[in-house]
């Protein structure tokens, strides 16, 4: 059997799809938070896979299909099980619904974007990417969830309404950046974007994990907030020049 430079990406991306798995038996046994660093896991073996394609050379859509097959276990099953398990299995058929949504529309989110992928490298995306949603739902299980003890206070009710917006988001038209590449061309492109990355790395690191909730949350949202103020310029220029067309019209008139 011939073994291609493709096989290299590949095996992270199986690793990926292990640690998706990992994750769901964890979250059967109440290893809730042994649940969440296996999916954070397969984020860093996801992140590796793409790394080691362009390096390979061997990006093909063979490796993009089982990124999406692998990403649909490790960030859609595994956070729905996690969150499920972790406190939302005590709202019977609404608990299954809600925990549903990271699963089915971060399915529908791969779907869209394999169907209008063009290329390889993207310098966003659109909709909340599913990882960055996994990761969203680790960093708040890690930081709010104890074992013997679950979620306490405010976080029970925050749960799902989070659980909620991120799915809703995975499959809108919100336009979140690809992270930077820290090369010299990458960080000569994107210089405030990847120092933005930067800050926020050595923000949860110095921390010691207890801002990364946070962190995360606020990349999301700024995402939001850029997606409204270009609505609101584009709507406010398209009224702007209404009045201006029209006074062209009736100057042609007269």
């Amino acid at each position: 059997m011939k073994i291609t430079r493709a096989v290299v990406p590949s095996l992270f991306t199986v690793l990926n799809i292990f640690c998706g798995f990992l994750s769901i038996l964890n979250a059967s046994q109440g290893k809730i938070e042994l649940a969440a660093w296996f999916i954070i896991l397969a984020a860093g073996f996801d992140a590796f896979d793409g790394v080691m394609a362009r390096i390979t050379r061997s990006s093909s859509q063979f490796g993009v299909e089982l990124d999406s097959l692998s990403d649909v276990v490790s960030f859609g099953a595994a956070p729905s099980f996690l969150v499920y398990q972790a406190y939302l299995v005590n709202f019977g058929s609404i608990g299954v619904l809600v925990s549903a949504l990271p699963l089915v529309f971060g399915s529908i989110r791969l779907a869209r974007f394999n169907v209008q992928l063009v290329g390889f490298d993207k310098d966003y995306f659109k909709g909340l990417p599913i990882p960055m949603q996994a990761m969203t739902v680790c960093a708040f299980m890690l930081q709010f969830y104890s074992e013997g003890f679950g979620l306490q206070g405010w976080s029970r009710e925050a749960l799902a309404p989070l659980v909620v917006l991120l799915s809703l988001l995975m499959v809108s038209t919100v336009r979140y950046n690809t992270l930077p590449k820290f090369t010299r061309r990458g960080i000569k492109a994107h210089p405030w974007y990847a120092l933005t990355v930067v800050i926020g790395a050595i923000t949860v690191i110095a921390s010691s994990g207890r801002l990364w909730f946070a962190v995360m949350l606020t990349f999301i949202l700024f995402g939001v907030i850029r997606y409204v103020y270009e609505a609101v310029m584009h709507m406010l220029a398209k009224v702007e020049k209404e009045p201006d067309e029209e006074s062209e019209v009736s100057s042609i008139d007269i």
